[in-house]
């Protein structure tokens, strides 16, 4: 990052995403007190939730059972209520939004994970997430923490109660994980794949470097 760049007033979405266990969650605080340091208004949200009623789904969503297509459809409201309420109003301002999952997710563990049709999602995602100029907002940039299954499961295990996903089987977490890989081949000039393997250091600086790179980039 630099001091030009993230000072500037250039609006910026940016997402983490990564299997339940990958690490991301450490590094999005690291990111907004940089952000912050430089001069820049951050918003930290997160997916499902954000707002009181996305909260409330939330609560559905991680301990509710119900079959993919109300799971989709609960996201998805979440969603646009997320969007109305806090990300559209901060760009808006010229913050800096960083949200803990958005889209992505939707499509990795309900399309990939549960096998959900992929068609639907797009169709929801391009319903949900319509602007009024015809486009479709997504992230600027997405950084994806794609780290092996098993070892985002050891990880996960005794470090807390699980929730309905974070208590899937490796398979299930084996086709989350092939769900981000499509999505970050489909889309690649927005995805800055991290290596979540490494040590904690590691991991930050390439966390660092794909945010200076994206900042430095020609818009």
């Amino acid at each position: 990052m630099t001091s030009s760049a993230a000072a500037s007033d250039t609006r910026l979405f940016i997402t983490f995403e990564g299997i339940d266990g990958a690490g991301k969650s450490s590094h999005i605080g690291a990111l907004a007190d940089a952000f912050r340091a430089q001069g820049r208004a951050v918003t930290l949200t997160r997916e499902p939730g954000g707002t009181p009623l996305a909260e409330k789904l939330r609560g559905l969503l991680l301990a509710d059972a119900m079959d993919p297509l109300c799971e989709a459809l609960l996201m998805f409201a979440a969603r646009r209520d997320h969007l109305q309420q806090v990300i559209e109003p901060a760009l808006a301002r010229g913050d800096v939004v960083i949200s803990d999952r958005f889209t992505d997710a939707t499509f990795a563990y309900q399309g990939g994970g549960r096998g959900f049709n992929l068609d639907v999602l797009n169709t929801l995602e391009a319903w949900v997430q319509a602007l009024p100029d015809g486009t479709v907002r997504q992230p600027d940039l997405t950084l994806w923490f794609d780290l092996d299954p098993a070892v985002a499961a050891a990880r996960l295990a005794g470090a807390r109660e699980p929730d309905k996903f974070e208590s899937e089987s490796a398979a299930f977490f084996a086709r989350v994980a092939q769900g981000y890989a499509a999505r970050a081949q489909a889309q690649p000039k927005r995805f800055a794949r991290i290596p979540a393997d490494q040590p904690r250091e590691a991991v930050w600086g390439n966390v660092a470097q794909a945010v200076a790179l994206y900042l430095k980039a020609p818009a």
